[in-house]
C-alpha cells in the first residue's frame, strides 16, 4: 500500500505525449514508486528548491513532496 498519493501538475501530460510510449511506461513505473518512497537511492534535491529529481534513462523527473499531507506532487518530464 502506498504512504504517499501522487499528483501531477497539468504540464505532465503535455510532456508525456512527446515521449515515445515505451519509455512513458517505464517513467510512470518509477512515479509510481515514488508513493511508496519519495527519496530513493538516485533522488537529488536541487539547489535553492524544495524539488527533488530523479533520472530514468535520458529522462528526468522534477517533483515536489508534502510531508505533512504525504502527498509527492510531480511538477516536470523532460528529456536531459
Amino acid at each position: 500500500m502506498a504512504l504517499y498519493n501522487l499528483e501531477f501538475a497539468s504540464s505532465v501530460r503535455k510532456d508525456l505525449k512527446k515521449i515515445h510510449k515505451k519509455e512513458v511506461k517505464r517513467i510512470l513505473a518509477k512515479i509510481e514508486d515514488l508513493a511508496d518512497e519519495p527519496r530513493p537511492d538516485g533522488a537529488k534535491k536541487l539547489t535553492n528548491e524544495e524539488l527533488y529529481r530523479i533520472r530514468i534513462g535520458n529522462y528526468r523527473v522534477i517533483y515536489e513532496i508534502f510531508d505533512d499531507h504525504l502527498v509527492v506532487h510531480v511538477v516536470k518530464v523532460g528529456h536531459r
